[in-house]
Formats: C-alpha cells, sequence, structure tokens
C-alpha cells in the first residue's frame, strides 16, 4: 500500500509555506509521497488571479529537487469547479493500492462540515491538519494532526508585495520568483 499525501489549493502563486507543510506531513507521517493538486476553480475561493497553466508552471518550478513531490492535473484538466470528493473518488479508483492523506490547514479543519459530500469523504481520505495562527484543529470530524513551523505567509500577501514592486525573495522558490518576473504576473494593469 502505497501512502500519498494530497496538497490541493490554488497556488496563486505556491510558496514556502505550501512546501513547508507538504514536507513536514511526509516526514512526520512517513508518506512515499505527497502530490500537489492546483485547482482550476476552488468551490469556496474567488477565481485565480492567473490562469491555471501558470500556476501549474509555478508549482512544477517549486517542487523542483523534491523526489518526493509531484504535481497532479486532475483538477486542472477539469475545468470548472472541483470538488474534493469527486477528485478523491477517481484518484481512489485510479489508484486501489493507495491510501490518501488530504493535507488542509486548520481553517479548513473548522469548514468541514460544508465540504460536498463530507460524510462520504471521509471513508476516503484521512484527512491531516496542520496548524495555522489563529484558527484550532477542532471538529467532529476524524483529523490527524500534525504540527509544522508557523510560517505567517500568504498568497494573498506576495501578490500584494508583487504588486506594490516589493521584495518576494525567499518567500517563494527562486523558480516561482524568476517566474513571477519574467511573466509580470501579479503586476497592477
Amino acid at each position: 500500500m502505497r501512502h500519498i499525501g494530497i496538497l490541493g489549493g490554488t497556488f496563486d502563486p505556491p510558496h514556502i509555506g505550501h512546501l513547508i507543510i507538504a514536507e513536514g506531513v511526509r516526514g512526520a507521517l512517513d508518506l512515499d509521497e505527497v502530490w500537489f493538486m492546483p485547482s482550476y476553480e476552488p468551490p469556496h475561493k474567488h477565481k485565480a488571479f492567473v490562469d491555471s497553466s501558470d500556476r501549474v508552471e509555478m508549482v512544477e518550478r517549486a517542487i523542483a529537487g523534491n523526489s518526493y513531490f509531484s504535481i497532479h492535473t486532475i483538477e486542472v484538466n477539469r475545468l470548472g469547479k472541483s470538488y474534493t470528493f469527486d477528485t478523491m473518488k477517481l484518484l481512489h479508483d485510479e489508484n486501489p493500492d493507495a491510501h490518501f492523506y488530504f493535507i488542509i490547514g486548520a481553517d479548513m479543519v473548522e469548514y468541514l462540515p460544508h465540504w460536498k459530500d463530507i460524510d462520504e469523504l471521509v471513508k476516503l481520505v484521512t484527512f491531516v491538519g496542520v496548524n495555522r495562527k489563529g484558527y484550532e484543529l477542532q471538529t467532529d470530524y476524524p483529523v490527524m494532526e500534525v504540527e509544522v513551523p508557523l510560517i505567517e505567509l500568504s498568497s494573498t500577501e506576495i501578490r500584494q508585495r508583487t504588486s506594490d514592486h516589493q521584495p518576494v525573495k525567499y518567500m517563494v522558490p527562486s523558480g516561482v520568483e524568476t517566474y513571477i518576473k519574467e511573466n509580470h504576473l501579479y503586476e497592477e494593469g
């Protein structure tokens, strides 16, 4: 049985906080791999600020060099809103030899009661909640807790800093920083 972590998100852009979470959970649970899964259009958020092809490229650059990390574009390829239950049902059917650990922040742990088909979803995955400042890992649903170093950083902050022509060095992997600059992403238009 393979043990696979799933880290979903908009990754608009991916930053070191995402990498720290993925590596922290991978190490704590001795996972065989972690799949980064960019969404095309998350059901609970605004539309992404940049095109999915840019976000996929940034994730690929962010995870380069870590043999445990890979990207899975099932939600981007599906287009439209993606619900975790639908995605995980497909992945479960395609990978009967895998046990999936769905990694979420404490903010999403609190939101679990509102997830589509949550009662069925908890039968397909093991939820792994990671700490996040201002949130508690409290829910009636089964969630494993993993503590990772707290990094107060968000994609929103990186977009804002980029728009304000402020540096984002060390907040994002260098390949992501280069891609943002070369493609003039998140600059005010």
